[in-house]
């Protein structure tokens, strides 16, 4: 088969929750994709009429109708729902067909077996922040997918974020890292805000330092590539304001914490599979 353009791939999701909202509306705004080439079906009612007031994309009646009317197929349904739903892939599966699977756990070999199919098939761990262009994905390919299959994908994600790819017995860890991530690090704004607040900074701009000292943070370890750790050092004045904030930091194990919601957050992914 040969390469699909990005621009001209029909793509469609089944599945149309957050996820697959964040990643087509981040595909469309960033002009990858048109909204007359991106379908979708979902069990939800609402959670359809959302997707189409975001994206203005077509609505499908079933899975099959989408599985009909793509040149890629993403899987965004939760864990408990899969064998079912590729149950009904069935009937309109062909090697034609790239199927993506953003389905926390599952795996590719799940995933072959569900479809009776070694067709092409990529598991992909995107997160929400795809909505605004700043994604973190991981992928891993199916043992039929091909390199041009890969380039697709990357060219779909790299436009709302970062994409790498990593061995499939990796992918529980993105989830726990940069799937589940996001979490992580609105809790931790709501908390710098908190902090402000008790400190006596209205709320508002509170929320607004917090929230732009974590994206400038972020933006230097991408922009500058020095360890973390030498970035924290080279604010870090001898007897100063920023060593005593870090003090109580470590007192909270705070790293530890953080390390732990990762182990957990993968632990989890792997349940589900």
């Amino acid at each position: 088969m040969s390469e699909i353009s990005a621009i001209d791939c029909r793509i469609g999701f089944i599945g149309a929750g957050k996820m697959a909202s964040a990643l087509a509306a981040g595909m469309l705004k960033a002009g990858v994709i048109e909204s007359n080439r991106v379908s979708a079906t979902d069990v939800s009612a609402d959670a359809l009429q959302a997707f189409s007031e975001l994206t203005s994309a077509q609505i499908r009646e079933s899975p099959v109708e989408v599985l009909q009317n793509s040149d890629v197929v993403i899987i965004a349904v939760k864990p408990q729902h899969l064998p079912r739903l590729l149950t009904d892939m069935q009937l309109g599966i062909s090697d034609d067909l790239l199927v993506i699977s953003i389905a926390a756990g599952v795996s590719l070999s799940t995933l072959e077996t569900g479809l009776k199919s070694t067709g092409r098939l990529i598991r992909v761990m995107p997160n929400t922040p795809c909505l605004v262009g700043a994604g973190a994905s991981g992928y891993s390919l199916g043992t039929k997918a091909t390199a041009e299959d890969a380039s697709l994908l990357e060219k779909l994600l790299s436009t709302v974020g970062v994409v790498k790819q990593v061995d499939e017995s990796l992918l529980d860890a993105v989830t726990g890292l940069s799937g589940s991530g996001p979490a992580y690090v609105y809790q931790f704004i709501e908390a710098l805000s908190d902090g402000g607040v008790r400190m006596g900074l209205p709320r508002q701009t509170a929320t607004e330092l917090a929230a732009q000292t974590v994206l400038g943070a972020a933006k230097m370890v991408l922009e500058t590539s020095e360890h973390p750790g030498v970035l924290k050092d080279a604010v870090t004045s001898p007897g100063g304001t920023t060593i005593a904030g870090l003090h109580a930091l470590e007192n909270g194990k705070f790293r530890g914490t953080v390390m732990n919601a990762v182990q957990q957050a993968t632990e989890r992914s792997r349940e589900l599979g």
